[in-house]
């Protein structure tokens, strides 16, 4: 019996350790009391998925739905939300897995899942054609959204969006740490129960060029709203799911104006796939941002602005002057 125990005290001892170290969920109320505001509202369809949303700005101005990437929350687009909300009826929202939306209903993080989320806040704000920007992930249900919808778009506004297959003789970006776990079947099993706020401020700091760029505040949102419950597991299952890369061979039938703006030290997805994007848009002007990584919104918010503004006026002007 003696032995038995010695044999089995150090199982419960790893197992104890392993209980006492894993990262508990948030508290849904207490997030919610924490990062919605005056202008935040939530949309629900009788499927059950209910999408955490803002719509701020200018209510006469042109509408722009902006979309953020992976494992971040509308809140990544509040400084361009701050500089274009004089003209512009801005409309952000947090996507299914993600932020106080929380996982999607059935578990469905295709494009169709994370589309059924846009359309529900464009029918529950009754618009019928829009400007659609996104990041990331977000860039490529943007650009997916507009192949899809081409007469509801305006135009189109791609921030380091992923989708594009790399260049000939390039190799995998280095990604940051949490995408290098998610990436691996222990990784994905360890990060639903063990995300330490040290692991989340070096993947947040991975993802800019300048980690000064990321304020502690910063980076206790992206820890919190990660551990809303249920988000992490729809990180994993995200990861994995089939992004239908065929349709890459389709971006080109996209004709809605597009501005195409990257980050030159991005390390998630490299620089080039702004070159593969204007390639294959027949309607595309490029601009790339010296000293800047993944994120231009919250890395370079005013030349950011700068240049959608810019863009926004040039396009839409002769758009609003056609013959009715």
């Amino acid at each position: 019996m003696k032995k038995l125990f010695l044999l089995t005290l150090p199982i419960v001892a790893i197992f104890a350790a392993l209980w006492l170290l894993r990262t508990p969920d948030t508290d849904p109320a207490a997030m919610t009391d924490k990062y919605t505001n005056a202008q935040s509202r939530f949309a629900e369809n009788t499927e059950g998925l209910r999408v955490h949303y803002r719509d701020e700005g200018n209510p006469d101005g042109a509408p722009i739905i902006l979309v953020h990437g992976t494992s971040a929350s509308l809140h990544t687009w509040a400084p361009l939300t701050a500089r274009l909300s004089e003209d512009y009826r801005i409309i952000t929202y947090t996507q299914p897995g993600h932020g106080l939306t929380g996982p999607h209903p059935r578990d469905d993080y295709s494009y169709a899942g994370m589309a059924e989320a846009l359309d529900l806040i464009t029918e529950e704000l009754g618009l019928d054609h829009f400007t659609l920007a996104g990041n990331s992930m977000g860039g490529w249900v943007s650009w997916r959204y507009a192949l899809a919808n081409p007469t509801r778009i305006n135009a189109l506004i791609l921030l380091d969006a992923s989708g594009m297959p790399l260049r000939e003789g390039e190799e995998e970006p280095p990604l940051n740490l949490g995408f290098r776990l998610l990436g691996t079947p222990v990784g994905r099993m360890l990060m639903q129960h063990y995300t330490p706020r040290s692991l989340v401020a070096k993947s947040v700091c991975q993802t800019v060029s300048a980690p000064s760029a990321m304020d502690e505040v910063t980076i206790d949102r992206y820890w919190e709203l990660l551990r809303l419950p249920g988000n992490r597991r729809a990180a994993a299952l995200g990861w994995i799911t089939e992004r239908e890369r065929h349709f890459a061979d389709r971006v080109g039938e996209i004709t809605a104006p597009t501005l195409i703006l990257w980050g030159a030290e991005d390390q998630l997805i490299f620089a080039s796939a702004a070159k593969t994007f204007d390639e294959h848009l027949p309607n595309a002007d490029v601009i790339i941002y010296d000293g800047v990584g993944h994120i231009p919104m919250e890395e370079a918010p005013d030349r950011t602005a700068s240049d959608i503004d810019a863009f926004l006026q040039a396009v839409l002007e002769p758009q609003l002057e056609l013959p009715q």
